[in-house]
């Protein structure tokens, strides 16, 4: 059918050619002999070439058209398999440097699997969110980066399982009794709920993007030079906000966004806290601690702490916390007299102790153990950016668990970007509440304001008026004269003025004694 269809074009093709060429040859006058065409043949064979596929025609001269692919989807696909060679290559480089436990040489002397791992997820977290010192969104590729990065990390949970029993049924219709392997609990659990507030983080910061009411003074600014208060950061950008402050929109923005944060960092907390709390305390920090609570605390924190009345605000009130270092000194105090009325209490001995024994009972050692645990939790929640005690260190140093670390690493660096976050949101809600305090100042305000400002530690304690009337009366002594009105009338001028130092009965100035 095809075939007989395809000749009978060829034929009415060459008839039509024909028809052409003699008509052009002969000349205006003549009248050429015409071959009659049937039209209605010519509708027979093309309703009949319908019927059949469409054929490609090709011209004789020219080549056939062959269709080529984009040029741009082309070096699209090669960008990305390029890009997935590098991730490849970057992935084996991090589980190789897992596998030897940071330990390139390859000798033996890495470290466990567990700290391995932990060591990449605080490292990885530091090279990522290590500049984020603004309220901006993540740039892509950190964000790309780290998405990817912490995914092949955390991969490894996946194979961390525990057996579980099951009910398999049988062909013949009975069931048994098998274990089957699923995820660790503690581990199906967190790492979900970690990863949802991983997410609500960037989120957060992804909401600063629109925001155009306050900026950040660069280094290099004039401006930066004026701003104060922010001496003991300086590496952290100054905060700048209009002259008359933020808008209520603005305010309520920030509020919100504070508050999000601070969920999440109460979250990461909780979960850090009692990972920390499950793991295994090593036999290296038992064996560095001292014989009982009283020689961990000193004297006067264990009277303190020992008193029938007790008040943990009192207590925190009564301590020296002026620097981070005695804040850290003070935790590592009590965390290390809880554990030693806790080894106390469960590893008592049943015989009877000995005259010279400590007559603590084993109630009363219950309860002290409660305030230290107390007090401890009010200075985790009082004071959140602190750096990680001697107890905490050494669990991590020497944990085993592959799971417990990952937990304990991956809500640590969530709980640390939680808190920086919510620092700048507060460094931008200082900065507006600073302007707005002086745009609502009276003149007289800032007029007494730079008055004070501009005067002397000798002006506000009265020196220089001691000083001068001092310098007074030696001159009025020189020029008295015989009469009497006079000298009363210069005793009068000359009587000193009474300052407050003297009338809390300490010395006069420096200037004043001489």
């Amino acid at each position: 059918m095809v075939r007989a269809s395809e000749q009978e074009q060829e034929s009415y093709r060459s008839k039509l050619f024909n028809f052409k060429w003699r008509n052009n040859d002969n000349n205006a006058g003549k009248q050429s002999n015409i071959i009659p065409v049937d039209k209605p043949a010519l509708d027979e064979a093309a309703a009949a070439s319908q019927e059949v596929e469409p054929l490609t025609i090709i011209h004789p001269n020219k080549s056939p058209l062959v269709s080529r692919p984009d040029e741009s989807a082309l070096a699209a696909a090669q960008a990305r398999e390029k890009q997935l060679l590098a991730d490849m290559e970057q992935m084996k480089e991090r589980f190789s440097k897992l596998l030897l436990g940071e330990d390139n040489s390859g000798g033996g002397k890495g470290v466990c699997s567990a700290l391995a791992l932990s060591n990449a997820i605080t490292n990885l977290a530091a090279s990522v969110f290590g500049e984020q010192r603004r309220l901006e969104p993540m740039p892509a590729d950190r964000r790309a980066r780290w998405r990817r990065e912490i995914d092949w990390l955390l991969s490894v949970t996946d194979y961390v399982v525990e057996f579980a029993p099951s009910q398999q049924k049988n062909k013949d219709g009975t069931t048994m009794e098998i274990m089957t392997t699923r995820q660790r609990n503690d581990l199906h659990m967190n790492i979900p709920a970690l990863r949802k507030l991983d997410a609500m983080l960037i989120d957060c910061l992804d909401n600063f993007k629109d925001q155009s009411e306050f900026g950040y003074i660069s280094k290099d600014s004039p401006d930066s030079d004026n701003a104060k208060g922010h001496d003991e950061k300086w590496w952290i950008p100054k905060v700048k906000v209009p002259p008359d402050g933020l808008s209520e929109a603005s305010r309520r923005f920030l509020q919100y966004q504070k508050d999000c944060v601070n969920q999440v960092l109460k979250a990461a907390m909780a979960i850090n806290a009692q990972v920390l709390f499950e793991m295994e305390i090593p036999e290296s920090y038992i064996d560095s601690l001292p014989k009982n609570g009283r020689a961990s605390l000193g004297d006067q924190m264990y009277k303190n702490i020992t008193v029938e009345f007790f008040d943990p605000d009192q207590f925190l009130n009564s301590m020296d916390m002026s620097s981070e270092h005695k804040i850290l000194d003070l935790k590592n105090k009590i965390e290390a007299s809880i554990i030693i009325w806790k080894r106390k209490m469960v590893q008592k001995d049943n015989k009877t102790s000995a005259p010279w024994a400590s007559g603590v009972s084993l109630e009363k050692r219950e309860v002290f153990e409660e305030r230290a645990e107390t007090i401890l939790l009010i200075l985790k929640h009082r004071y959140p950016g602190i750096s990680q005690s001697s107890l905490d260190i050494s669990k991590i140093q020497y944990s085993k668990d592959v799971g417990q670390s990952v937990l304990e690493s991956y809500s640590r660096i969530l709980e640390s970007l939680a808190y920086t976050v919510m620092s700048r949101i507060n460094d931008v809600l200082d900065a507006d509440r600073a302007v707005s305090k002086r745009s609502t100042k009276t003149p007289t305000e800032s007029e007494e304001e730079t008055l004070v400002g501009s005067m002397t530690l000798s002006d506000f304690m009265g020196w220089d008026q001691d000083f001068d009337q001092g310098n007074e009366d030696l001159d009025s002594k020189k020029d008295t004269s015989d009469d009497q009105l006079v000298k009363e009338k210069l005793n009068v001028v000359t009587t000193k003025k009474t300052s407050y130092l003297e009338t809390l009965g300490g010395v006069k100035s420096p200037t004043a004694r001489h």
